[in-house]
Order: structure tokens, then C-alpha cells, then sequence
């Protein structure tokens, strides 16, 4: 029984790596990060960066849970793979309190630790933050902080191939029931799960069923003197219209000092590849930039910036805000809709998206 995993990004990086740890023949395929995202005219994913927040506390229960899943396996990822991905610098949620009770009514219905901080405690832990008049906290200080989603899918990528799962570097335009259209011809298997984010609706020849949204994501340079005063900073999301989340200093690929901010002000939806594609060929929008800028001065007024630059990514929702994992037919099946809170849990996500698949074809996963 032969499986692709169509998707070569969070999700269906993780699923490859369930589907092979069960002795499924399964194969990944999809294109890697192109070296210039200005140029390329393919397909693109929104892992290529550095930073995204990992925690056990939503707003939501269900992702309580599938953090909860998938943190407990980073260890284990990161063993068998050989590469790090995850940066236990603490989390903190804050706001109003009405906002903190959804937050303690997720973490009491699904067991999380975290440690709830008043307003004075907030300004004595976090004394670079200055939070508006009234915020409390949930600070949790163990397995929460930042993941890499570039290394996370490397890792998953290479503990799903050391189980045997096979490697193809290709785009994909079109699945149609087993059969994968890629640029250098047809493929048949006998499941296919699809796990192409953003590009999904088209690559199934579905009407637009996600909402894909465009994001900007502000980078601020500091130096390493200003990242060492910052060294207890956890990562971040704060009550505000933006619904923002901050990372602490990382050292990205340039070798530099980046504290990353992201949280747009509106909704703009991209309807179809091109429309995507034109996006993150753009780089982002210079004023959502800027908004970003005046609120981090805000919550920072001590941060000492360098630079300012951004980057383009795009997230995809579903109706129900609920990943879509699902059968489409009998042999292709569907895993995608991180709803902006995907890289965390991916791979418990991508779990249930091979469990999916292992449970059509008899095997135990």
C-alpha cells in the first residue's frame, strides 16, 4: 500500500513521519524553501522562519490539547532527528480579566501549569513589558517558549526518513483521487493525504474552502548587548485588537538579533496561487510594518532597535476555526487549517492526519 503526503511543510512533515513510523510506504513530497523568495514563481510554505510561539495555553481547549500532544514529543523529535527546534524560554499570556478567564477555564478543563500573575506581578517579573492598566497573566515557565519551524520540519522530515519514508522535492498542481500531478508527470498511490496549507483548495480543484490570509510579521534588530538585558523575556500574546504575539531575541540565518512581532489589523483575504504567490514575492505591507513598530514601543518602551525590516506569510482558516482532518474519498483525505495556532501543535495535528490514513488502509498507528 503506497501513501503520498502531499504538503512537505509542518503538517504533513509530521504526518510523513507517523505514517513511516508505522512501516507505512509513504512518500513527501513537495518543494523546498527557494533561495530567493522574490524571484521564485512556485509554490511557497510559512515555515521559513526562525520563530513561532509554543505553548499549552489557548483560549480554546482543543488547542490545550494538541499542544499538550505535541510538546511532549519534542524531545523525542529533536533525539531522532539530531536537529534542535525548540527554545524553552517561557510564555506568557495577558489581558484583561475577562480575557485570562477563558484562558483559566481552557488550562483547568486540560491540566496545564502555568502560574497566574496580577498586575503587580507582571510589572516585577517583566519589568521591559508595560502592559495597559488592569492585565493579569498566565506565565508558564516549563516546555513553552519558541520553536523553529524551519528546523522542526528538517527534523521531522529526517526522523521520517531514517523509518523509510521517501523524499520528492517537487511542486504539486492537482490531486485527483490517487493520482498527484507534479511538474515532471503523473504519480499514482493508493491514499493521498493533503497537507499543502495555503494551497490546498487548489491543489484538490476545490472552490476556495479556506480562508487564506495575508500577514506581516515585523523584525526588529537589536544588539547582542540588548539581547543579553533581555535574556528572561518570554515568548508572548497579549489582548489587543491585532490579536499580537511577540518572540524574544533570536539569532536567525544572517546572523543577527531579531525580536519578531506579527498581529495585523485586518483580515485581507488571497483568493488563488497567484494572489499568494504575488504576496509573499511582496515581502509584506510597509504599514502594517509600522503599526507593529509603534506597538512594540508601546509594550517596549526601553527596547533599543537597530532596524526595522518584515516578511510576508500567510495562514489559513477554516469555517469552525478547527483543523480540517478529514476524508474527502476513499483515497484521498485532507489535513490542513492551522487557523494561526498550527506550528505548536503540528505534529500532533499531522498525527491525527496519519491516523486518518492508517485506519483506511488496517494498520495500527
Amino acid at each position: 500500500m503506497k501513501v503520498a503526503v502531499v504538503g512537505a511543510g509542518l503538517m504533513g512533515s509530521a504526518a510523513a513521519r507517523h505514517l513511516a513510523k508505522a512501516g507505512t510506504d509513504v512518500t513527501l513530497i513537495g518543494p523546498a524553501e527557494p533561495e530567493n523568495k522574490r524571484t521564485h514563481q512556485g509554490n511557497f510554505g510559512s515555515h521559513y522562519d526562525e520563530g513561532r510561539i509554543t505553548r499549552h495555553n489557548a483560549l480554546k481547549p482543543f488547542w490545550v490539547e494538541v499542544s499538550k500532544a505535541s510538546i511532549a514529543r519534542y524531545g523525542d523529535i529533536e533525539a531522532q532527528s539530531g536537529i534542535s527546534f525548540f527554545t524553552e524560554a517561557g510564555a506568557l499570556m495577558a489581558g484583561s480579566d475577562a480575557w485570562m478567564g477563558r484562558v483559566d477555564a481552557a488550562a483547568l478543563a486540560c491540566g496545564v501549569e502555568s502560574h497566574a500573575l496580577d498586575a503587580a506581578a507582571l510589572a516585577q517579573t517583566f519589568p521591559f513589558f508595560s502592559f495597559s492598566d488592569g492585565f493579569c497573566g498566565a506565565y508558564e515557565r516549563r516546555m513553552a517558549g519558541h520553536v523553529s519551524p524551519r528546523r522542526l520540519v528538517a527534523a521531522q522530515q529526517k526522523a521520517a526518513e531514517q523509518h523509510g519514508a521517501k523524499r520528492l522535492g517537487v511542486e504539486v498542481s492537482r490531486v485527483t483521487d490517487g493520482v498527484v500531478v507534479t511538474a515532471d508527470g503523473l504519480l499514482e498511490f493508493d491514499r493521498v493525504l493533503v497537507a499543502a496549507g495555503g494551497w490546498t483548495d487548489p491543489i484538490l480543484g476545490r472552490p476556495p474552502t479556506l480562508d487564506v490570509y495575508a500577514r506581516t510579521v515585523a523584525l526588529f534588530e537589536i544588539s547582542e548587548a540588548e539581547a543579553a538585558r533581555l535574556a528572561k523575556m518570554p515568548s508572548l500574546v497579549w489582548e489587543a485588537p491585532e490579536d499580537p504575539y511577540l518572540l524574544p531575541p533570536i539569532r536567525y540565518p544572517d546572523g543577527k538579533m531579531y525580536v519578531k512581532l506579527g498581529g495585523d489589523p485586518e483580515d485581507v483575504r488571497l483568493d488563488g496561487t497567484h494572489a499568494i504567490g504575488d504576496w509573499f514575492r511582496s515581502g509584506g505591507n510597509a504599514e502594517v510594518r509600522d503599526l507593529l513598530e509603534e506597538m512594540i514601543c508601546d509594550l517596549m518602551p526601553s527596547l533599543d532597535i537597530l532596524g526595522v525590516s518584515m516578511d510576508a506569510c500567510v495562514t489559513s482558516w477554516t469555517h469552525d476555526r478547527l483543523p480540517e482532518i478529514r476524508r474527502l474519498s476513499d483515497r484521498v483525505a485532507v489535513c490542513t487549517g492551522g487557523n494561526g495556532a498550527g506550528a505548536k501543535c503540528s505534529d500532533e495535528l499531522g498525527r491525527r492526519g496519519a491516523a486518518l490514513v492508517l485506519e483506511e488502509i488496517g494498520v495500527s498507528g
